[in-house]
């Protein structure tokens, strides 16, 4: 009998699988990846020898105002590690820059000063400059033109307005923006509202090629390329982190070329031939993606390319947060047929896209393929109101998995962890 440990929360959870029911793990090889170096040198390394862009210490000669947006506390990004490479190589090139830490929050609730101190360091929130972005705070955005897709684009005026623009980041497959990292710290991560909704229309997240690990034709990512362009995102120090969270490779540069780097390493460890199963269980990759539902829709479709049509998901994601999204949750919560919310969702245009309606469009998308069963720690009714079936145990989850599929031995799959995959049906 296969034991599978998951992640879940800082923890890790039991799966038994029986032999008859087992049909394999999809697991990227970057899973158990571990560096050939240490997490500093990588990044030095690849700093030391920029991709498409000269050294951030010469780009940072004779700059008055030096802006670097750091990933919140949603991301899994090392930033313990990379922001005092950073800040150390700006100040070796001018150590008079005015230099300002960005909080690239996209629409997400402000990071506290505790989770500041947490992901950056205690002494990075002592002594630097920090600004967290407020995507509807009109004071600090300002346009900088219309996005290849028509909408306008706001940006934070502390990052156009500085003399040198750089991000930190990691890279990962993203559900429909095809990778992490990159662009993506400048749309959504420091962009007003009505640009991400704009970028996230109901269109845009139908679109095909919206999709894990797709760039080319991609309209999101389209978009995301201009803003990063025209704001002026000159410099990325961008990781691949495994899943202890340990970083296993960096590149660093041109915003396109060090991208491309990092997404080319990642994509040859972690595209999994899909294994279709009656039953899929994934999740959320463990803390700190995995507080709330919201984001928890990231794993899901991993198990959504591999489930077959009307089978069961099995989701494992803490969600001590709850629903995590006001409109999120009111959006499924409050009309009990979800094929009525596509309907409305679709008649919108780019231009009238509400908060939120992109995830639960995808979410709405996973749950007319397969059913969903939920193990968290979500409040139940919750979970019930987003139209799945709460859980508390692996052995609840499996016994209602195999009554839902009503078959004497249902195949069974297992994604370790649904964030770090891009299953395909071809190799």
């Amino acid at each position: 009998m296969p034991d599978i440990r998951l992640p879940y929360g800082k923890a890790k959870i039991l799966c038994r699988i029986p032999e008859k029911n087992f049909a394999g793990t999809m697991t990227a090889s970057l899973h158990d990846s571990q560096p050939d170096k240490g997490q500093e040198e990588l990044v030095r390394e690849a700093m030391t020898h920029p991709l498409g862009a000269p050294r951030l210490s010469r780009l940072a000669m004779g700059k008055r105002t030096v802006v670097i947006l750091a990933s919140d506390h949603t991301r899994p990004v090392p930033s313990r590690t990379l922001l005092p490479l950073v800040l150390q190589e700006i100040r070796e090139g001018n150590p008079q820059a005015d230099i300002t830490i960005l909080i690239a929050t996209g629409c997400h609730r402000a990071t506290s000063r505790e989770e500041l101190a947490a992901k950056l360091g205690p002494d990075i929130v002592e002594q630097e400059k920090i600004v967290v972005h407020d995507c509807d705070d009109h004071h600090q955005l300002v346009s900088i033109g219309v996005l290849p897709s028509g909408g306008e684009c706001w940006i934070n005026r502390l990052a156009v307005e500085a003399d040198l623009l750089v991000a930190e980041g990691f890279i990962e497959p993203h559900f429909f923006a095809g990778f992490s990292g990159g662009r993506k710290s400048v749309l959504p991560g420091i962009a007003g509202r009505k640009t991400v909704l704009s970028n996230h229309c109901s269109e845009f997240i139908a679109h095909e090629k919206a999709r894990t690990g797709i760039l080319e034709g991609n309209p999101i990512h389209e978009d995301m390329l201009w803003a990063a362009r025209q704001a002026g995102l000159a410099y990325i120090v961008n990781v691949v982190i495994n899943a202890e969270k340990k970083i296993v490779y960096a590149a660093a540069g041109d915003v396109e070329e060090a991208h491309r780097a990092g997404r080319e390493f990642l994509s040859s460890r972690c595209r999994v031939r899909a294994i279709p199963a009656d039953i899929v269980i994934s999740t959320n990759g463990g803390y700190p993606l995995d507080q709330n539902i919201y984001q928890a829709v990231k794993g899901l479709t991993a198990a959504e390319a591999a489930v077959r049509e009307g089978g069961v998901i099995i989701m494992l994601s803490r969600s001590e947060d709850g629903a995590g999204g006001e409109a999120f949750y009111h959006q499924l919560a409050d009309e009990p047929d979800i094929e009525k919310t596509l309907s409305l969702f679709m008649s919108r245009g780019r231009a009238e896209t509400a908060p939120d309606q992109w995830q639960t469009q995808i979410l709405i998308r996973v749950l007319r393929r397969a059913r969903v069963i939920y193990f968290s720690d979500a409040p139940d009714p919750v979970v019930r109101s987003l139209h799945m079936l709460p859980v508390h145990s692996m052995e609840e989850a499996l016994a209602l998995a195999r009554e839902l599929i009503g078959k004497e031995a249902p195949s069974i799959a297992v994604i370790p962890d649904g964030v770090s995959v891009i299953v395909s049906a071809g190799d």
